[in-house]
């Protein structure tokens, strides 16, 4: 189980004993695993008297010892899993259906309110691609933090320049042009779409998504997935593009949240469908530590109200791609915003980003008048050969500052 420190089993050196007889008693000096010992022993020996007999004694107390290193691993075991199963019982309740990871069986011997749990509709594989990453993220992150400390990462943080307004900046944009705030992404693949752009240069798109009117950036990470990379965001913040910058990233862990602000990012995503309640208040919390926005991500009604039910978002993704089907409908920013949500959203004076499914301005003017202030838009830009035209036509006119 991951997490779990392996109980190695120390060997035992049992050294040549050194007798020493007087008058019947026997004195006896033994080493064990290099540690010295002293014992005298003062009886009348028999004349059956062995030290194979003695020796025997103490490999029998070594055996005791030894298993029971072994119960209190497993009871360890048996709790680790027995966590896990309160956690994703807690994500149950909250209607999160991505299991965060696959199934696992109880360890051998446990006995709890797990005992006689079913888990015949527990699928093996991933049920969806959302699910999939996040498998694959909770293995990609654990690898990446032996290279990388959570302690290496917080002094790294001390010394990486300031981040940048990323609220600010769609405020002022949706202000400047009277339209949603575009936050454009750069984008190489997508499990759904395969690649969108052969001739892939980061710095060059996000320059030109600059220069057409962006007033944020959004970059993809990802590399098995989506062929992205960190490298991608450091290129970017480096090449002194001004626009903030949002890492696209599936956060499973803190320590990922600390990585990205390394790498130059301004905001980082936090999915709904992926994380509890006490996990996006806790990743929120951090954000604020590192002066970093956090855009929450949700598909549905119920991953709307929980959101809302949390303190301190001040932004608010809708993506309208069903995660079951796969399926886009953008009047699921609409639905979601209709309400009880939307008045809430109103008077907290919250930005709701549009995602997916954005291609034309009548998509636009549509989820603008659903009451989004901000959109994010990838695969309709990034595919044109001149993504600052592909920008404007997206708008229906220029929004560049020129």
């Amino acid at each position: 189980m991951e997490g779990l420190v392996p109980v190695q089993r120390l060997p035992v050196r049992v050294a040549s004993p050194s007798l020493y007889r007087c008058n019947n008693s026997i004195s006896i000096r033994r080493s064990i695993s290099g540690f010295a010992m002293d014992r005298k022993i003062n009886f009348r020996a028999p004349p059956q008297f062995s030290i194979r007999a003695q020796q025997s004694d103490l490999k029998e107390s070594l055996a005791v010892s030894s298993s029971s290193v072994e119960d209190k691993g497993n009871a360890l075991r048996i709790k680790e899993w027995e966590v896990e199963m309160y956690q994703e019982e807690l994500a149950i309740s909250q209607g999160i259906r991505i299991r965060r990871k696959p199934p696992s069986k109880a360890p051998l011997g446990y006995s709890g309110p797990f005992e006689l749990r079913l888990h015949n509709d527990d699928a093996d594989s991933p049920r969806n691609i959302l699910e999939e990453i996040t498998w694959y993220k909770d293995e990609e992150v654990s690898r990446m933090k032996e290279l990388n400390s959570l302690d290496a990462l917080k002094k790294a943080v001390e010394d990486a320049p300031p981040t940048r307004d990323f609220v600010g900046a769609l405020r002022m944009a949706h202000k400047r042009t009277g339209f949603p705030g575009l936050i454009a992404e750069v984008k190489k693949a997508s499990p759904s779409r395969g690649i969108l752009k052969e001739n892939f240069d980061p710095v060059e798109i996000a320059q030109a998504y600059e220069k057409g009117g962006a007033a944020c950036l959004s970059v993809l990470t990802d590399q098995k997935y989506f062929q992205g990379g960190f490298e991608n965001l450091e290129a970017i913040r480096s090449a002194g593009v001004k626009c903030p910058l949002l890492c696209k990233e599936f956060v499973v862990d803190p320590w990922q949240i600390y990585y990205a602000r390394t790498k130059g990012a301004d905001a980082v995503l936090l999915i709904a469908a992926v994380l509890t309640d006490l996990e996006i208040t806790y990743l929120l919390k951090i954000c604020k530590k590192l002066s970093l926005a956090a855009l929450v991500e949700v598909h549905d009604e119920r991953e709307m109200g929980r959101v809302l039910g949390i303190e301190g978002i001040e932004l608010v993704g809708i993506n309208n791609r069903s995660l079951e089907t796969f399926e886009v409908d953008i009047s699921n920013t609409k639905q979601l915003l209709e309400g009880e949500h939307g008045r809430q959203i109103r008077e907290r004076d919250m930005i709701v980003v549009g995602e997916s499914g954005l291609f034309t301005p009548d998509d636009i003017a549509y989820v603008q008048a659903a009451g989004v202030k901000a959109v994010l838009v990838g695969e309709s830009i990034v595919k044109q050969n001149d993504p600052e035209k592909g920008i404007a036509g997206l708008f229906g006119r220029n929004i560049s500052h020129t």
